[in-house]
């Protein structure tokens, strides 16, 4: 697609023509694969051992709402 000028048209409007409906790719993890699984329970377990553990979590207990429904987990 390329981007006509127009006499009214800003070099802003330009660029934004030039770049519409380009695909944009990005990564995300699969978390389905071992390795993902592992990578997450290596965290956990070093997230679990920290000094700031049980202070963090009594956070996190004070400002979120935790869901009492099977429909919300």
């Amino acid at each position: 697609m390329e981007a006509e000028a127009t006499p009214s048209a800003s070099p802003e409007d330009i660029r934004r023509a030039a770049t519409r409906g380009k695909v944009r790719a990005h990564w995300v993890p699969d978390v389905h694969s071992p390795e993902f699984a592992a990578e997450a329970r290596r965290q956990s377990l070093l997230a679990a051992q920290s000094p700031e553990e049980a202070e963090i979590q009594a956070f996190i207990d004070s400002v979120y709402v935790w869901p009492d429904d099977d429909y919300s987990q």
